[in-house]
């Protein structure tokens, strides 16, 4: 994973699988820096990941409360046509926006 902050937004490149082996250590990682950086807004990068699955909805469910508890939101960008279509089914989407790209999604959360 990489983090870097776009004024108060953590922007987080997930990379790999997102399943039950490694969500603990995203988990951990992504909110360690959300406090760390003070960050308003979390937004998640989907480009390198190639699998996900009901473990990586649960992992950004409790993301969403996270960043909904500070005032945040919580918005994805490049995330693959068989990720999005899991992200549908599980009504994550109502939650959080999937972004055609990284500038329309800052636009939105700023």
């Amino acid at each position: 994973m990489e983090f870097y902050m776009l004024d108060s937004t953590l922007v987080v490149a997930l990379m790999g699988e997102i399943d039950h082996h490694t969500c603990v250590a995203i988990r951990q990682a992504v909110d360690r820096n959300y406090q760390k950086k003070r960050a308003k807004n979390l937004l998640f990068d989907f480009e390198k990941v190639t699998f996900m699955d009901s473990s990586g909805i649960g992992m950004l469910m409790g993301r969403y409360r996270l960043a909904a508890i500070g005032g945040g939101r919580i918005g994805l960008y490049n995330v693959p046509k068989d990720i999005e279509r899991i992200l549908k089914m599980s009504n994550v989407c109502k939650l959080m926006k999937a972004y055609s790209n990284k500038q329309e999604a800052l636009k939105e959360l700023a």
